[in-house]
């Protein structure tokens, strides 16, 4: 191990939990990654392969996976919690009891909980002792984080502390980490990106054209950045690997789990039963309900998020909510770059 090792946890055996594990183990850190289930950890031990959720994937063999919560956190330095939204408290609430104020926290999981409209690191901050909390996001497909291909993700933080460690304990030749202080706008970005990416799929399987993708995904952008204005995140973030970045992989790539739905939905599928056979979590679906609510409750303009709740939830097909989208208020192309009218005044008197 080298001089500069930290001793790391990652809770949550999924594919993005795993492949964190897998960076910080290549760079030498000591890594404990924690789950449930005990025939996963028996398979990451003995043949270094996580065959339920990245199988065919080498891992390294200094992984130490364990089904004990206390032993994967209690000496760590940096923690990084990689749980599905739905039991994300749940988990942070158990390890709370050996987890101190000087430990780094860091959420990596692009879902919103139902309990108040809560962000993955408000649960973390409100739930533990850390005061030191941030968020890793980005265009982060984890297979192929498992396979080390290059790849870009953000450390969100208002700590410099917790950007810092993060960019040194991850950063590698196929990792790269930039930092942002936008925390709530990196959040946000995650799991909203999460909601078009279902659109995107549905698109990709009715075979509608470029145009029509192109514009899906560009009206996602300023949905996005409009709803985390409201809420006061810095829509400037969204032009970053957070916001476009992250939305462009999710919406185009097939392995996308949420790009998955929408192509099943699109191809008569039931819900439940693509939920019930998809291989992973798709956090965009119960995001769609939360936001919807939240944009109303808000009074936000966005027709995308209330057009796929129509579909998943009353029946709705994507190419009437795409008509409807044609057919409703025509905004700014960029709303928060164009000047308005009084702007356009003084700069023409100036």
């Amino acid at each position: 191990m080298n001089s500069d090792a930290k001793k790391v946890a990652v809770l949550g055996g999924g594919s993005f939990g795993t492949s964190i594990a897998n960076i910080l183990a290549d760079n030498g850190h000591q890594v404990r990654l924690w789950m449930r289930n005990q025939d996963t950890v028996h398979d990451i031990a003995t043949i270094h392969e996580n065959t339920r959720y990245l199988p065919g994937k080498k891992l390294n063999p200094s992984i130490i996976p364990t089904t004990c919560l206390e032993t994967a956190v209690v000496s760590a330095d940096l923690l990084f919690v990689a749980i599905p939204s739905k039991a994300f408290q749940s988990v942070v609430r158990d390890a709370a009891q050996w987890l101190n104020e000087d430990q780094i926290l860091v959420s990596t999981t692009k879902g919103i909980g139902e309990d108040g409209f809560k962000l993955m690191s408000q649960i973390l901050e409100e739930n533990t002792p850390c005061k030191y909390i941030g968020v890793l996001s980005g265009p982060n497909l984890a297979k192929e984080v498992a396979e080390r291909t290059l790849t870009g993700s953000v450390i969100a933080s208002e700590h410099e502390e917790v950007r810092l460690a993060v960019q040194q304990t991850l950063s590698c030749g196929y990792f790269r980490v930039y930092a942002n202080s936008d925390r709530f706008g990196v959040e946000l970005g995650g799991a909203l990106k999460n909601i078009y990416a279902i659109a995107s799929g549905m698109a990709a399987a009715l075979g509608m054209g470029e145009n029509t993708k192109s514009m899906l995904i560009t009206r996602s952008l300023a949905e996005m950045s409009r709803f985390a204005a409201r809420l006061g995140g810095n829509p400037m973030t969204f032009l970053g690997l957070a916001g476009v970045g992250d939305l462009f992989v999710t919406c185009t790539s097939p392995l996308s789990r949420n790009y998955q739905v929408g192509y099943a939905l699109a191809q008569g599928r039931q819900l439940e039963d693509i939920l019930a056979t998809l291989g992973g979590t798709a956090e965009g679906v119960n995001t769609i309900r939360l936001v919807k609510k939240q944009s109303e409750e808000l009074e936000v303009y966005m027709p995308l998020v209330h057009g796929l709740y129509d579909i998943l939830f009353e029946g709705k097909e994507l190419k009437d909510v795409i008509k409807k989208l044609m057919l409703g208020e025509q905004n700014s192309d960029v709303e928060f770059v164009l000047p308005g009218p009084d702007k356009l005044a003084n700069l023409k008197r100036g």
